[in-house]
């Protein structure tokens, strides 16, 4: 599979399951999730921001730094199953909802939704361009980790 292709259908499930959390604390908690609803803007547009500055800048980044794969040789392309999407929303969202703090809950939910449309939207088209100009196709390759970045490789 892809990078590209990893970046949308990670990005998609996790924006979906966010989108899915905030409407569940919506309407389960109502008033108890939309309190403080200046911070929930400014809070979700950082995330954006930084999705849109720093997320770029490492993709770009990790496409840089790609070495050159053999057709032949393995990725480690599979995205993280889709089913788990909604249980790590789940997990960053529920330690708010433990301190009846319901409105952080919609925030995190409301992250996960930037973050998963900025890796579904932006950052695969950053990769669809990236892979036109240079005639290749990105591979998340062995070594990749949420501390050192992803590692890809470039196929042509």
């Amino acid at each position: 599979m892809t990078y590209r292709r990893r970046l949308q259908l990670e990005g998609g499930a996790l924006a979906a399951s966010g989108a899915l959390g905030a409407i569940l604390l919506l309407v389960l908690k109502g008033d108890d999730a939309t309190a403080g609803p200046t911070s929930t803007i400014v809070q979700i547009g950082i995330v954006a921001v930084l999705m849109a500055t720093l997320g770029a800048r490492s993709v770009r980044r990790s496409m840089e730094r790609a070495a050159e794969l053999e057709p032949a040789e393995p990725s480690s392309g599979e995205p993280t199953p889709l089913w788990q999407h909604p249980l790590i929303v789940a997990g960053l969202t529920l330690p708010f909802g433990l301190v009846d703090a319901w409105d952080a809950a919609l925030r995190v939910c409301g992250g996960c939704v930037m973050v998963g449309l900025a890796q579904a939207l932006l950052l695969s088209s950053m990769v669809a361009r990236e892979e036109a100009r240079r005639g290749v196709r990105f591979h998340r390759v062995p070594g990749s980790s949420l501390f050192t970045g992803t590692k890809l490789g470039a196929v042509r």
